[in-house]
């Protein structure tokens, strides 16, 4: 189903209705200040081996990232931040970046894997913003687009409805995405490391 929904003023009541879907083990497809990007509740099993069959991966092998509201909860999923780290995250947050934590011991029994990291986003758009804070926990995310090219069926909305409609349980109209990614930042080391360089311009 397509649900239009305005960024600038997100109708609470859609919104409601597309958390309903992700608490019951739905997957969406919804807009982001870079890309559109599948999603789906971090705290439902079936629903991330759903999307990591929708990417084509693995659970052990998928590269998702985790969408929070806000820094406040991290530390649930990631270990300890140090303070500069922190005023990075601080001073880019909410951006059209991902940046690469070392991850808590919650993150490998989630995703049945080994990895010491987690990807962190926190968009700076409404839709997300409203549902993750409605949901109350963050997501599991992975962007629409294929790894080596951002093409016009991942940016605009009909195009993907046309694409994905039988494949996942709800798609959200925020209008058309942009065509840049985030810029992936890596955080978990003893050096700061663009391993992406997207749409976001970083601050130190």
């Amino acid at each position: 189903m397509l649900y239009k929904i305005y960024p600038d003023s997100p109708d609470q009541r859609k919104i409601k209705q597309i958390v309903d879907i992700l608490e019951k083990g739905g997957v969406i497809i919804y807009p982001t200040d870079t890309v559109y990007a599948f999603g789906c509740s971090l705290m439902n099993k079936r629903a991330i081996e759903r999307l990591a069959k929708l990417k084509d991966s693995k659970m052990k092998h998928a590269n998702f990232s985790i969408v929070f509201y806000d820094l406040s909860s991290l530390a649930d999923y990631t270990k300890a931040i140090d303070r500069p780290t922190y005023k990075i995250l601080n001073k880019n947050l909410p951006g059209p970046f991902t940046f690469i934590l070392e991850a808590s011991a919650r993150i490998p029994k989630l995703f049945e894997t080994n990895k010491k990291t987690v990807g962190i986003r926190i968009p700076n758009h409404k839709i997300v913003q409203e549902i993750v804070r409605q949901l109350g926990h963050p997501l599991v995310t992975g962007s629409l687009h294929d790894e080596d090219a951002i093409l016009e069926y991942s940016t605009d909305p009909d195009m993907i409805f046309e694409k994905w409609n039988n494949m996942v349980d709800a798609i959200i109209d925020g209008g058309y995405g942009k065509k840049e990614p985030s810029t992936v930042v890596d955080l978990s080391g003893d050096e700061l490391t663009i391993i992406r360089q997207g749409i976001g311009e970083l601050q130190l």
